[in-house]
């Protein structure tokens, strides 16, 4: 069943699972591990998303960014949140895999559209 909805689901980019069968409902990539304010916002996100009930994926790898990018469009995550360089502001990228472009928003705003969508799975 799985590979028939990952056959439906795709683009040349890659999979774009929906929210009620996806692996996990947020995926969460810091732009650099090893800045310490990405990686406190990150895992902060992490924990809470969890808390909410939510399916997280957090890339703690030491890669580029590009690459990181590119395995998120490959994995097909509904949700994905970029820590970047405005994580001392609370600020992240928020983008959803089934639509083109992102936005910055708060890490809070972000949690909660995540919750949101993750939510969509129980109904």
């Amino acid at each position: 069943m799985m590979s028939a909805v990952a056959e439906q689901h795709r683009d040349e980019r890659g999979f774009r699972w929906p929210v009620a069968v996806a692996p996990f409902q947020a995926h969460i990539v810091p732009v650099s591990w090893k800045d310490a304010s990405q990686r406190a916002l990150a895992e902060e996100l992490y924990r809470t998303l969890q808390a909410g009930g939510v399916d997280v994926l957090l890339d703690d790898r030491d890669e580029r960014l590009g690459v990181k990018l590119k395995d998120a469009d490959l994995f097909g995550i509904p949700s994905r949140i970029v820590v970047g360089k405005r994580a001392g502001e609370g600020v992240v990228e928020y983008a959803e895999r089934s639509q083109s472009g992102a936005e910055a928003i708060s890490a809070a705003d972000a949690a909660e559209r995540s919750r949101q969508r993750a939510a969509m799975t129980l109904r």
